[in-house]
């Protein structure tokens, strides 16, 4: 089995690597060759090393022909331009989100009808897809069978894609299926581009000693999933058979991830519980138009039935997605921190 992750050196894309390279199986079958492709690789990355890895970098759509080469199996399709920069460039989302994932259908499609496997495809959408339309209003609590009415051109975009999957799976081109992200918090690293990036922010920087900006009324609530989380829904949609009934994948719908909603005031006063005043001080409220309105256009509360039908569950409290980030990311609480001391000193 031959298995592709575009974006596959993002922070996800490492995530859902280092998990298959761990279980080296998909589906319950063996893993042949897992190949990361990105625009952006590091030096000499560990990863290079392992033998079931193979490297592609560069522009996605001028690398399809190498990726397509040998039959690929699986596509975890990750690679995307993130929601800020989206909104102040129309035609690099457009470019990088909308052309790119329809050039990747397209490999895929040819393959298919040169006698080749029909791919697995997972695309990862975004709760981006959701909008609150003056004259369609969001219900309180938000379903797959919500109307999506995308707010932002991040969230347009997505649900573009959304459509061609399901086509190009109608159509027998591929085996698509969609799963929708929630935002992911608390990330590692450093910041990124999108309008909800201050919602690992304001947790990783105060927990590292540096200050962090919240550009939101703290008052926001939103809908969170942790990495973890994040991951396991990924590959759990990815695996999933077709059919009906429990555990199974039914028809062309995308699936919500489960999200745990949580208002920005509450992740602060968790910050503040479970490390301190000092540290919680970091954090700043500077509100920032632009970003509310994009993250404030997101809904906040999900009805998760159809993931827990999957499988999948939320994650119980904002703290236990503290203590995992940290658990996870020894390097991501300030040596002065009282979590500091006790957390694990070795996480991946």
């Amino acid at each position: 089995m031959r298995i592709v992750i575009t974006g596959g050196f993002g922070f996800l894309g490492r995530q859902v690597a280092d998990r298959l390279l761990t279980t080296r199986t998909f589906h319950g079958a063996p893993i042949d060759r897992l190949v990361l492709a990105d625009r952006f690789v590091p030096d000499e990355p560990e990863v290079a090393h392992d033998p079931l890895v193979d490297i592609v970098r560069g522009d996605l759509t001028e690398r399809l022909d190498e990726l397509f080469a040998t039959p690929v199996d699986v596509v975890i399709h990750l690679a995307s331009a993130v929601s800020a920069e989206c909104e102040a460039d129309f035609d690099l989302g457009m470019s990088a989100n909308v052309d790119t994932t329809r050039a990747l259908l397209e490999a895929a499609r040819a393959q298919s009808a040169a006698g080749g496997p029909t791919a697995r495809l997972l695309f990862s959408s975004s709760v981006a897809v959701y909008g609150s339309d003056p004259a369609l209003p969001l219900p309180a609590v938000v379903s797959e069978a919500t109307l999506p009415t995308p707010r932002s051109s991040y969230g347009a975009e997505k649900f573009v894609c959304e459509q061609l999957v399901a086509e190009y799976t109608r159509r027998g081109f591929v085996d698509g299926r969609v799963a929708r992200l929630m935002t992911v918090s608390v990330r590692p690293g450093k910041p990124n581009a999108a309008a909800s990036g201050f919602l690992s922010g304001i947790v990783r920087e105060p927990l590292a000693g540096l200050p962090a900006v919240c550009p939101v009324d703290p008052g926001l609530r939103v809908a969170l999933a942790s990495p973890r989380r994040t991951v396991e829904g990924i590959l759990r949609v990815a695996e999933l058979d077709r059919g009906t009934g429990p555990g199974r994948l039914d028809g062309l719908i995308p699936v919500n991830l489960p999200a745990l909603t949580v208002s920005v005031a509450e992740m602060l006063d968790t910050l503040r519980q479970l490390a301190g005043d000092a540290v919680a001080d970091l954090v700043t409220i500077t509100p920032d138009p632009a970003v509310e309105a994009i993250v404030g256009s997101w809904p906040a509360a999900f009805d998760n039935a159809r993931a827990a039908a999957l499988g999948l569950e939320p994650d119980p409290t904002f703290a236990s997605v503290v203590r995992d980030f940290l658990g996870d990311h020894a390097e991501g609480g300030g040596a002065g921190t009282p979590l500091a001391a006790g957390r694990p000193d070795s996480g991946r």
